[in-house]
């Protein structure tokens, strides 16, 4: 069938919105109408190259929509179902997945890097030539082909708009305070970038009833949004925010902090803002590659901890529609996380207001 997708052809470049070929579903793969798919900064690792993929692809993992037709042996999926895609795939087998991190899972890194579905091909192709799927979704397009088991369903009654956001930055951001740093009622917490994650992680870490939630972003226009997240104190990351946290956590440092900007010189400042005996979070995706500086001395003499948080060390299959409803019961507001939306030819649009700090998180609507 064809299709029209959002293709990054290559590093660099703008994304193109083209009319391309898709195969329909395998054995164990569904196709899925996209009604939305969020706009993140893991899509745009790949316009620089901080994150390596094949290409050309389809870029796109934060997305939600309904189930058009199913693959042989699909289970308990059938057509008109309305599902958040999970761009973490697993296979319920393997050592990890049975340990319960079933984000880890070894059976699917290496076809979903590949830009491959899970038997090594794609579905994807223009003109004859092979286009790659971003986390074996691709939901940068009208419509997708992907793994059963990044189908996870939802209720009707959530707007698909939100449950796309519930695919990415939601279970990445609420998890890594929730799931991660398993933070206690009456802790501080600071959270590095007031993104769609970051912004995330400061509604986790009010719904786990932290006394002090400080964000920090280098951009102004982020305050009311933190703050509407549940910020208690919002800061500019310059001058040096250390001294401020210290000041406003009793002289120690806050209990947990969160990184989810991905670089390395925030995720630095992080292990400096953490008390003695704190936990740093690591939630963003730091640039392929890319070596962070922390200091053994610092973390053994002072016991700090640090985490990385993949996924929000989420259970998908658990969490997507616990998450789901708490919004439905006016817990987790995820609906005020979109600032705006965008017709799929927007793509780069969108990106431009996403690296402006004029959004907490834009939304494509296929």
């Amino acid at each position: 069938m064809k299709i029209h997708a959002a293709i990054l052809n290559a590093v660099n470049t703008p994304f193109s919105v083209e009319e391309i070929d898709l195969d329909g579903p395998h054995a164990g793969e569904v196709l899925v109408k996209v009604e939305a798919a969020g706009i993140c900064h893991s899509d745009w690792h790949l316009v620089t190259g901080d994150t390596k993929h094949p290409l050309p692809c389809v870029a796109g993992h934060e997305g939600a929509g309904v189930v058009e037709d199913v693959g042989e042996g699909v289970r308990d999926l059938k057509k008109g179902d309305h599902v958040i895609l999970n761009w973490a795939p697993s296979c319920g087998a393997c050592f990890y997945c049975l340990d319960g991190t079933p984000c880890l899972c070894s059976t699917y890194v290496e076809p979903i890097w590949a830009g491959a579905m899970m038997d090594g091909t794609t579905r994807l192709s223009r003109r004859g030539e092979t286009v790659y799927h971003y986390s074996a979704l691709a939901c940068f397009a009208d419509r997708a082909v992907v793994p059963q088991e990044s189908c996870v369903k939802v209720s009707p009654e959530v707007p698909l708009k939100v449950a796309a956001l519930i695919g990415c930055a939601v279970t990445t951001g609420v998890g890594s305070v929730l799931n991660t740093a398993r933070i206690e009622a009456g802790s501080s917490v600071a959270v590095f970038g007031a993104g769609g994650v970051g912004l995330s992680a400061i509604m986790g870490a009010r719904l786990a009833g932290a006394g002090r939630i400080v964000a920090v972003d280098r951009f102004e226009s982020k305050e009311k949004m933190a703050r509407e997240a549940g910020a208690t104190d919002f800061l500019l990351d310059l001058p040096d925010p250390v001294d401020t946290i210290r000041k406003r956590t009793e002289g120690r440092g806050a209990d947990v902090v969160v990184d989810t900007t991905g670089l390395t010189a925030v995720q630095e400042l992080c292990l400096k803002v953490a008390r003695p005996g704190g936990t740093v979070v690591l939630a963003g995706l730091a640039p392929m590659g890319s070596n962070t500086n922390l200091p053994g001395s610092l973390i053994t003499r002072q016991e700090k901890t640090v985490k990385g948080s993949y996924y929000g060390t989420a259970v998908p299959a658990r969490h997507f529609p616990l998450y789901a409803d708490l919004f439905l019961e006016g817990k987790l507001p995820i609906d005020s996380l979109i600032t705006r939306t965008y017709s799929l030819e927007q793509v780069n649009e969108a990106f431009e207001e996403m690296l402006s700090g004029s959004t907490a998180r834009g939304v494509i609507l296929p």
